[in-house]
């Protein structure tokens, strides 16, 4: 790190300055409005890799007020039985483009529906962050790689 003097003051620090940047190519009236687990699905499935079979993956959409994505964020890429969701990047990049809401979602490549307690313990660590932050998740889906899902909101489980 550099150091400078100050005349005033002394030595003072120099530190990188931060930048926020969101750039939105599709102007908000052409974004769907995401009312339904089914609508959430629609989204993820556009965005997904084709590792959906193979590897297990996580991403989150980023609602405005009236439901309709801000951008879409692909979190993380796994293993072929797990992978990772750091709260703390999910959740950066929440406060960073001003989301009011998020929808998270993994797939499980063994087309296996069912969550697992990682599954559930993973969503009440988001959805308590979520409230901390004003920020709630409003649906957490785990998709099979052909089709089918499971909606911890739909099932009353979020």
């Amino acid at each position: 790190m550099k150091k400078k003097l100050n005349q005033e003051s002394g030595l003072v620090w120099q530190v990188a300055e931060i930048g926020i940047v969101y750039r939105n190519k599709i102007p908000i009236s052409e974004q769907p409005t995401i009312s339904s687990s089914k609508d959430a699905e629609k989204v993820f499935r556009e965005h997904w890799s084709n590792d959906i079979e193979v590897l297990e993956e996580f991403y989150a959409i980023y609602l405005n007020r009236v439901n309709k994505p801000k951008g879409i964020f692909h979190a993380s890429k796994g293993g072929l039985a797990g992978t990772v969701a750091d709260q703390r990047i999910i959740f950066g990049i929440a406060v960073q483009i001003f989301a009011t809401s998020i929808i998270i979602a993994h797939n499980h490549p063994s087309g296996n529906l069912k969550p697992s307690n990682q599954d559930l313990e993973l969503t009440l660590r988001l959805k308590q962050s979520g409230l901390i932050l004003e920020t709630p998740v409003v649906d957490h889906l785990i998709l099979a790689p052909q089709q089918g899902f499971y909606s911890f909101s739909d099932e009353g489980r979020l």
